[in-house]
């Protein structure tokens, strides 16, 4: 790790949302990397739009602009977020073609997301949606080789919970966001402190 890389603040990639710019699912988001930039993180937010990517193709060696910018920015990341709407009890396509463009990383010296805490956000139209699609997502941070952070925030979104600026009207709600960026910021602080890298050469 060098000096500079050291001495920067860590990285904090959010990946969510749905086609819908402004859906709840990525005002959750925001408001988790809100807390992550508190916590002295530098946060970059890829939100639904940002990822309408063409289905992912391993045979495809190119990759589209949008789909290189994505994995460009996992392979720089130091923890990363990722909230998905439940959509008939399981996460987004939308989101798992996002996940499947990590392949790409698969060669590199910490490949896919090893090293990397994952903060899970759900957000569905009722509870039981919520709790398979939270299960679905860890599962598949896991087989990527992520870290879920011990907190995944669930949130029931059948009620409004965000103003029209997108802040969190619900205390609890705002604090479950809250939790998952600072534990995915505080994993990347503590790996940093062991002298661990995710760079070449690295401890």
């Amino acid at each position: 790790m060098t000096g500079a890389r050291e001495a920067s603040r860590p990285f904090i990639l959010g990946l969510g949302g749905t086609p819908r710019a402004g859906s709840s699912t990525e005002r959750a988001l925001q408001v988790a990397l809100d807390a992550a930039a508190a916590a002295g993180a530098e946060t970059v937010l890829l939100g639904g739009e940002a990822l309408m990517l063409p289905i992912y193709d391993p045979a495809v060696i190119d990759l589209p602009t949008p789909a290189a910018r994505l994995v460009a920015l996992v392979r720089r990341c130091d923890g990363l977020i990722v909230a998905s709407p439940g959509y008939h009890g399981s996460m987004s396509g939308l989101i798992k073609n996002a996940l499947d463009y990590v392949e790409a990383l698969r060669g590199e010296p910490a490949p896919y997301l090893e090293g990397r805490a994952v903060g899970c956000i759900v957000c569905a139209h009722g509870w039981q949606a919520t709790g398979t699609t939270l299960i679905a997502l860890r599962s598949v941070v896991h087989a990527l080789r992520g870290w879920p952070t011990p907190f995944g925030a669930a949130i029931n979104s059948a009620q409004p919970l965000f103003d029209a600026e997108g802040g969190c009207t619900d205390a609890a709600v705002r604090a479950q966001l809250a939790l998952v960026g600072r534990q995915v910021v505080e994993f990347a602080q503590m790996r940093r402190g062991a002298g661990v890298s995710l760079e070449p050469g690295g401890r």
